[in-house]
């Protein structure tokens, strides 16, 4: 077997809010009184990926701390605010943020178990190496995660986001394996792909809902694609 170990981004390869994004953005608004349908935000969800890049560019370290992230995502919410004509003085990002925070508004994808046991009982260590809150470990903990998932690497607790190579650099170390056993899969190329492919990672781009038509690199659409891919057995 040529891997010996595969991490994984956390939101949007492993856990998503439920049932969507767009859904659950369109939910609340619509609950306090503004209704929007999930196509009009799933329309501008580019700009979250965009909002990221920011952050990164200004060194930001916006999942740090509490104060950091609520300071981003009241800026992510205020700009679809604006995009959707929505009151943005209305408490609305507020309210976002606290449904955006519950962990109950979370949950695992359906390919995740089954693919996560699959390689796990081929003898593959498992692990996570995530740009997000320090909240992360419970939410995994909610999801029965945990236990498949020994090393992880959260930049909350860590005060390290990708794509800085050194979140991969500790992740690797923890492991105490090179980094040509390692896979890591995540859902955006530049924050996943590039720069686990630069520390030596063998990078796979999961890629649900054919965001990415231009990407030649491994992929899969579904996890449990995964450990054909990687030829585990």
């Amino acid at each position: 077997m040529r891997f010996r170990a595969v991490f994984f981004d956390a939101g949007e390869t492993l856990v998503h809010p439920a049932p969507s994004f767009p859904e659950l953005f369109a939910r609340v608004v619509t609950r306090e009184g503004y209704p929007r349908e999930p196509v009009a935000i799933s329309d501008g969800l580019a700009m979250v990926t965009d909002e990221f890049r920011r952050a990164s560019h200004e060194h930001a370290l916006w999942t740090t701390t509490p104060e950091r992230s609520r300071r981003f995502w009241l800026g992510v919410y205020d700009r679809f605010l604006q995009v959707l004509d929505l009151p943005r003085d209305d408490g609305l990002a507020d309210t976002l943020y606290g449904a955006f925070t519950d962990r109950a508004n979370y949950a695992s994808f359906d390919d995740v178990g089954a693919a996560l046991v699959t390689l796990r009982d081929a003898g593959v260590q498992l692990g996570v190496i995530s740009n997000y809150e320090a909240w992360l470990e419970d939410l995994l903990l909610d999801l029965d995660l945990t236990s498949l998932l020994s090393i992880r690497v959260v930049s909350g607790i860590e005060g390290i986001e990708k794509p800085d190579p050194a979140i991969f650099h500790l992740a690797l170390q923890r492991i105490r394996l090179p980094a040509s056993d390692v896979v890591y899969v995540g859902d955006v190329p530049d924050f996943d792909i590039d720069p686990a492919a630069a520390v030596g990672m063998f990078p796979v781009l999961i890629d649900r809902r054919g965001r990415h038509p231009d990407f030649t690199g491994p992929r899969v659409s579904d996890l449990r694609e995964l450990p054909a891919l990687l030829e585990v057995s």
